[in-house]
């Protein structure tokens, strides 16, 4: 049975490669996660590695250990004077301070502008380079010399190829100072990391990055080297109880063991973002491998029987059934694991084309990649073919001597619909609970609400069979017409290049004339409606047959041909079902992030329409990093506008919990920003001073906060201070321009070390015009990771940076599409199989290829319209419950019908280019093999 099993695979090799694609790009998009955040990982384990390889312990500030969304503030800098201290302790061999900042120093370009991108990490260094000291240098020179005063700089490699800088240029940097010129004098890299990704770097004297970064008498680090004979642990043990209150030691293995786990916390994140969709993936290929095997198995009723009748048992039929998943799966999965490599890359130029780029290694291919893509694509596979392969076994040996012997039914047959209802109600209600129920963690809510949505799936595509014939009849005259405007709008942008390159004889060769032909036809398409109309009518007086779709309706009596294409879809409803079900499912995930994205959009905008009032907004240039004050006070200074207030914003403690605290001007921020008071009114700003505070009315209402009650706030610098409540306001949930417990700047800046703008509003008299604005470009123009836009400029771009996201979605979710297509090219090749005999017989009663074709193509255009017809409110009732459970953010519900209405037409144009190869191959059957086919 093994040898009839493998050779009956390879007869049939086109089926086989059909139902492994589905496999291939889902494993190829696991292993090409895997492989790039692995590779990310090594990047930064070996760039901290190597940071700390010649430092024992590290000495810093002790600020709070608290996490704000996921990230840690930097610790406080320490003491200069500390250095000589530690110096002094029994054991230490050397020490050195370092200043290290790792927000405000920006290369910049021959514009003006960074050159990093929006976002990506900038650093600069002040690190003593004397000889004796390299052990503690993460970089390593590779041009020039290490500056040596205060007017010279080392960059980084890549920022020096990518901008042509060479030495002995002169660079222009800005800090927490405005933007002055330095001379370039050397070309550095960290470590042995060969890119950064965005990252850029600057290294400066110690002495020069103390008052450029505002450290004056300060490091933000001390490396410690141990004497020969002493550990780590005795290292910190020793230095530990000279230490100020304000200062703590660690170990470098520690340090760098933290530094490490955080980078993996982001790189987990992104891991398990990018495995969903090849989940999704690997589910839509679900659908389509048991699909496919459910028709070979049917279509291989008499060699069941047969080999059933010679001897064969039941379990030995199960058994050949399932080695071909195991070969199919197997195969497959070592494909998609090459395949990840590349497909590692083109995720990487993905990020890159967004303007994010990755830090890189050499390309790691781990034990645990190999071993999870291999058990997920073949127990993928195992598994949808396991019930098929069931039901191969009940397969009667009678049945070898019947013409057209079908399967027999399952006895749970009649129950299918029941059970299907029953999963569709277990899925709404683990939905429900997901949803809706307060005390899941967020682990346990997302796994909920994926196993409520797979349950979901399951329970349509279960009833998918019985709504088949009511939508296939409803989509016969749809794909009818869709078939003929599609031919008229886009089939001329191939007529000028086949009439071309089949009947002229111009040019200096083939390629050029090809070249020349796809231009042209592209260029001129508008103008080829009667030419197309022309050849349609020759065709229908001549026997010359132009290998283009069907003719215009009407010239040639070919309607027999489409409604047979409809028969066909509703003759065997369940493989109709099973086909639609992964476009299907692709097309409700489509139309569910169409339809929450697009309310999320409107929520956002009217959420910033609701808040701000002023005429000008200054961001950073990725639009979120807060920015260095000085910039706010340069406008401020700008005789131009005539109200200007900025909003800081930092993370802290408040009542021992962590919050992001924000720190506002009351003098001018109302006349920038509107306040919807719950508690209070404007004039309550004015009480602020250094002792009163303001919250937000949810934030009150989740901590029991009162006006009159008393909140403890303690910064990332470890101040603290009192403060009274004295108002509470109700800002837009979904998007809060300040945060949620407010003071004075005044007070802001006691609190925190290099205090930062968030937002910088300013009002002018009257209208804004351009001169006014180039005024005030003019005024922080010493600040150019800054920007100034006015408010619906502003607005503008938050609606583009959401766009580009929804974008980068839809990207991701092509993949689940692309799965869904190629089930379809499948399915359609295997019925030609099935239906080979019937074709030919059409054939021979005087079906032209062209019908045959056209009779192909209407079958897969209604299969297509079937899975948009039942996956489009399917996604938007998903939409609407996730819209449900976001109703505390005010998540507006809002219907893209636009949007869905294409997606329709996409679907339909899916299934037309679905049906190219099979049509082909069905019109190319001779008719008399074909009535001879068993």
């Amino acid at each position: 049975m093994i040898k009839v099993a493998l050779r009956g695979l390879a007869g049939r090799k086109l089926r086989a490669v059909l139902t492994a694609i589905a496999i291939v790009l889902g494993v190829a998009m696991i292993s090409g996660t895997y492989i790039l955040t692995d590779t990310i990982d090594r990047a930064f384990t070996t760039l901290f590695t190597e940071s700390y390889a010649g430092t024992d312990a590290v000495v810093t500030g002790k600020g709070l250990d608290i996490s704000i969304d996921g990230e840690t503030p930097p610790k406080p800098p320490v003491a200069a004077s500390l250095l000589e201290t530690v110096r002094g302790v029994d054991g230490v061999a050397l020490a050195s301070g370092a200043v290290i900042d790792e927000r405000y120093t920006k290369i910049l370009n021959s514009e003006g502008e960074a050159v990093s991108s929006e976002g990506a990490p900038t650093f600069g260094f002040g690190v003593d380079t004397a000889p004796a000291l390299a052990q503690f240098n993460p970089l390593s020179i590779l041009e020039g010399r290490w500056a040596a005063s205060a007017n010279e700089v080392v960059i980084d490699a890549g920022t020096a190829d990518d901008r042509g800088y060479q030495i002995g240029d002169t660079v222009e940097i800005t800090t927490l100072q405005p933007k002055r010129p330095f001379k370039l004098v050397g070309v550095a890299r960290y470590g042995s990391v060969d890119s950064l990704g965005n990252a850029s770097f600057a290294v400066f004297t110690v002495a020069a990055a103390q008052v450029l970064l505002e450290r004056e008498g300060q490091y933000d680090t001390i490396s410690v080297a141990a004497e020969e004979g002493v550990t780590e642990d005795e290292l910190v043990a020793a230095i530990a109880p000279v230490l100020p209150t304000t200062a703590t030691v660690v170990s470098a293995t520690a340090e760098a063991a933290e530094a490490v786990d955080e980078v993996n916390e982001f790189t987990a994140i992104f891991r398990y973002f990018l495995l969903v969709f090849a989940g999704i993936a690997l589910f839509v290929g679900a659908f389509v491998i048991f699909n496919t095997f459910s028709i070979t198995v049917a279509q291989r009723t008499r060699e069941f029987a047969t080999l059933r009748t010679i001897g064969a048992s039941r379990r030995q039929i199960l058994g050949s059934v399932i080695l071909e998943s195991l070969v199919i799966g197997l195969l497959a999965s070592l494909i998609g694991l090459g395949l990840g490599i590349l497909l590692a890359e083109g995720i990487e130029g993905l990020f890159r084309a967004l303007g994010v780029e990755l830090p890189t290694a050499d390309r790691v291919f781990a034990v645990r990649t190999v071993i999870v893509a291999l058990a997920v694509g073949v127990g993928i596979t195992l598994l949808a073919g396991l019930f098929p392969a069931i039901k191969a076994t009940r397969v009667p040996p009678i049945a070898a001597v019947r013409e057209g012997a079908t399967l027999p039914k399952s006895r749970l047959a009649p129950f299918v619909p029941w059970i299907g209802g029953l999963v569709i109600v277990v899925a709404l209600a683990v939905l429900a609970r997901a949803m809706f129920t307060d005390d899941l963690g967020t682990s346990d809510r997302l796994l909920s609400i994926a196993a409520g949505v797979v349950l979901l799936f399951l329970g349509v595509a279960s009833l998918a069979s019985h709504i088949v014939r009511p939508l296939a009849a409803i989509g016969s005259p749809i794909g009818r017409w869709a078939a003929f405007v599609f031919t008229v709008l886009v089939w001329p942008l191939w007529l000028l290049p086949y009439w071309l390159l089949r009947y002229g004889a111009w040019g200096p060769g083939p390629v050029v004339r090809r070249v020349v032909a796809f231009v042209g036809g592209a260029l001129l398409n508008p103008l080829l409606l009667p030419i197309v109309l022309v050849m349609w009518l020759r065709s229908a007086v001549s026997s010359w047959e132009p290998e283009w779709p069907a003719e215009f309706p009407g010239v040639v009596p070919d309607r027999v041909a489409a409604r047979t294409g409809g028969e066909n879809a509703r003759r065997n409803p369940s493989r109709t079902a099973a086909t639609a079900a992964a476009l299907m499912i692709g097309i409700a995930l489509v139309a569910f992030i169409a339809t929450l994205t697009n309310g999320m959009k409107a929520s956002n905008r009217e959420a910033i329409e609701e808040q701000i009032a002023a005429d000008y907004v200054v961001t950073s240039l990725d639009g979120y990093t807060p920015f260095v004050t000085a910039a706010g006070e340069a406008l401020e200074a700008s005789p131009v506008p005539e109200v200007v207030t900025s909003v800081r914003s930092d993370g802290g403690l408040v009542n021992d919990v962590s919050t992001e605290v924000g720190g506002i001007e009351p003098d001018t921020i109302a006349e920038a920003y509107v306040f919807d008071w719950s508690e209070g009114d404007d004039s309550v700003l004015a009480t602020l001073g250094t002792t009163k505070a303001i919250v937000s009315s949810n934030y009150a209402e989740d901590h029991d906060i009162s006006v009159g009650d008393v909140l403890t706030l303690r910064s990332t610098a470890d101040r603290s201070a009192k403060v009274t409540v004295v108002g509470t306001f109700d800002p837009p949930p979904f998007y809060p321009l300040i945060e949620s417990v407010n003071v004075s700047t005044e007070l802001f800046d006691r609190l925190y070390d290099r205090p930062r703008n968030r937002w910088t509003w300013a009002n002018v008299p009257g209208e804004p015009t351009k001169e006014n604005r180039a005024q005030m470009e003019q005024a922080i123009s010493g600040f150019p990771d800054t920007q100034l836009e006015t408010r619906e400029e502003w607005i503008d771009r938050e609606d583009a940076d959401f766009n580009e996201f929804i974008s980068f979605l839809y990207v991701m979710l092509t993949l689940a599409v692309f799965v869904s297509v190629f089930g379809m090219i499948n399915t359609l090749v295997l019925s030609v199989y099935e239906r080979t005999r019937e074709i030919g017989m059409l054939r021979a009663i005087g079906m032209t290829r062209r019908q045959v074709r056209r009779m192909i193509r209407q079958e897969s255009i209604i299969t297509a319209l079937i899975g948009a017809a039942i996956g489009l409110p399917l996604g938007i009732f998903l939409a609407a419950l996730v819209n449900r459970a976001l109703s505390e953010f005010d998540v507006r519900f809002a219907v893209p019908w636009i949007q869905l209405a294409v997606l329709t037409i996409v679907a339909i144009i899916v299934g037309i280019l679905a049906a190219i190869m099979p049509a082909r191959r069905a019109a190319k059957l001779n008719p008399l093999e074909a009535l001879h086919y068993e």
